[in-house]
Parts: structure tokens; C-alpha cells; sequence
């Protein structure tokens, strides 16, 4: 069983430190960047797929070299065998469409088509949910690749290996909230909801997620020391890492990035740091006379005052 997971690095809004050009693109060289957060419900149901299926779990992103670092925290979360980073200056700016172009290309490119792709839900600094579905329908029109039927919102999920299908919960949001179980022959794309959990029922699969943090802890150190070397090297010296430009891909660069992007931003509003709701002032232990303040403050509400 092969599994891909899609997996993007998002701005750290936390921060207050996003960076855009005079053009309103997100500079994210210059913008602190984390795993998308929903991206996680992605690795979770990829992993119980490798824990309960046995097989193997790729990590693909698109973005600058510095996105390996996020492939790192995927590889530690869903304990990957191999990464993927499709990366160059051609595939920058690109809204959804032209990185949907570009990863089902990436996708086309691997050695071995996958029997699933996982996606998030949505990027937290597009907040489309298009990426997901829009690969999926790349992937369907290429003639390399088999047909991926789409299931989207799921929150769980059942294999049968010998049947070949896949049978989903997916959560269905309207007036109120439904669960609808659906069943899809496999190869298949999966889009996980926020709502996903995880299941291991038997003591077989608990004893072999024990197995593979512990195999792929070692495999991602190897990795971090990887990326930690200072020294001149090409990026894709790790057996178990690839990284990929348009010309690998043989992306036409009129298609992919800014110059393949329809969608036009017509302005953006910059993200202020959040001020402090209230002012701290910090007490070292050894201060008896600010310990004691602190109790004189803290009893009225003690006593429910």
C-alpha cells in the first residue's frame, strides 16, 4: 500500500512578521513559516493507513528549499519513508490551480502510483480548500495515472486490501451535521476533515506504531543532520529525500507559478501582532516582597470575592 500525503508550509500568523511584496505575494522567504495545521489530519490518516495496511508513506510539497524543514516535521508526525519537494523560482506566486498543476505532475512523477493521496482540509493562509480537489481532477485527466475518485470531509476510514476498495465516514455539514458513509474502489484521494481520529483496534497495530516511531526517529535525525550540514551539497544527496524543478517535471513555465495563475489579488491587508491583552510584571521566587503582592492580590478571589 502506497500512500502520498500533500503537505504545504504556511506563515506563522502567531508571529505578526508576514512579509508581502509591493504586488500583494506573500514573500516567504522573508515570513516565518509552519506546517499548514490541517495538513495533520492528512499525516494522521495516512499513518493509520501504514499502521493498519503495512506499505509505505511520501511526503510531497511544493515551495522554496527551506519547505524541507516542514517535510522534516511531517516525516517525525506520520513517520514517512520519503520526501518529496517539488521547488524552484519558475513555481513561485502560484495560486491554487497552478499547485495543483504542478503537484499532480509531481505525483505523475513518482516511480510507483499511489493506491491514496491524502490532503488537508485547507491552507491557513488561503482558506480555499481547492488545492485538494483541484489535484485530484489534474491527476484524472492525465493518461499515466488511473482515475482517483475524490472523497472529501472524511473523519474515518476502513480498507479492504483484498476487495480493493476504500469505505469512508465523511462528516456532511449543513443544517445540521451528518455522518454518510461512502465506498469507493481504490486507487482513491482523500481529503481528511479536522473532525479525523485515528483508530488502532488491535494490539498487532499498536505494537507496530511503537515499531515505526521508533524506525523513522532514526530516520529523521539522519535527515535533520541532512539539512543542518553547512557545506556546499545538492538537495537531493539523501536517499530518501527528492527534490524537484520545472525541468525534472518538464512543466511548460508559462503554466505553473504567477504566469499560470488566473487568480488575480486585488489587494491585501497587512496582519498586525496581536497586542498583549494586559500588562505581566515578573516576580523572581526569592522576592518576598513581590510574593507577597501577589497573594494580597489573589486572595479576594480565593475567597470568591
Amino acid at each position: 500500500m502506497r500512500s502520498v500525503v500533500l503537505t504545504k508550509g504556511v506563515p506563522d500568523f502567531r508571529e505578526g512578521k508576514v512579509s508581502f511584496d509591493e504586488d500583494g505575494h506573500l514573500e516567504r522567504g522573508k515570513t516565518p513559516t509552519v506546517m499548514n495545521p490541517n495538513d495533520k489530519y492528512a499525516l494522521r490518516a495516512a499513518l493509520q493507513t501504514k499502521v493498519r495496511q503495512g506499505g509505505e508513506v511520501s511526503l510531497m510539497s511544493m515551495g522554496p528549499p527551506g519547505y524541507a524543514e516542514i517535510l522534516h516535521e511531517g516525516m517525525r508526525d506520520v513517520y514517512a519513508d520519503d520526501l518529496y519537494l517539488l521547488s524552484d523560482r519558475e513555481m513561485g506566486a502560484a495560486d491554487t490551480w497552478a499547485t495543483a498543476m504542478t503537484v499532480a505532475t509531481g505525483i505523475d512523477q513518482m516511480e510507483e502510483n499511489p493506491d491514496i493521496i491524502f490532503a488537508g482540509f485547507k491552507t491557513a493562509d488561503g482558506e480555499t480548500g481547492h488545492t485538494g480537489p483541484q489535484t485530484e481532477w489534474c491527476l484524472n485527466i492525465n493518461d499515466n495515472l488511473p482515475d482517483y475518485p475524490l472523497i472529501t470531509h472524511v473523519i474515518a476510514l476502513d480498507i479492504d486490501e483484498e476487495a480493493e476498495t476504500l469505505r469512508a465516514k465523511r462528516l456532511v455539514e449543513g443544517d445540521i451535521s451528518e455522518i454518510e458513509t461512502v465506498e469507493t474502489d481504490l486507487p482513491a484521494f482523500v481529503v481528511a476533515d479536522p473532525e479525523f481520529e485515528p483508530t488502532y483496534r488491535k494490539a498487532e497495530h499498536r505494537l507496530r506504531h511503537k515499531d515505526f516511531r521508533a524506525e523513522t526517529q532514526e530516520r529523521a535525525e539522519e535527515f535533520a543532520e541532512y539539512l543542518a550540514d553547512g557545506s556546499d551539497k545538492e538537495m537531493t544527496d539523501w536517499e530518501n529525500f527528492s527534490m524537484w524543478n520545472h525541468e525534472v517535471l518538464n512543466l511548460d513555465p508559462d503554466f505553473i507559478g504567477l504566469d499560470g495563475s488566473p487568480t488575480i489579488v486585488s489587494g491585501v491587508d497587512p496582519i498586525p501582532k496581536a497586542p498583549s491583552e494586559r500588562e505581566a510584571q515578573h516576580i523572581e521566587p526569592d522576592d518576598e516582597d513581590g510574593m507577597e503582592a501577589v497573594l494580597d492580590e489573589m486572595q479576594p478571589f480565593a475567597a470568591g470575592d
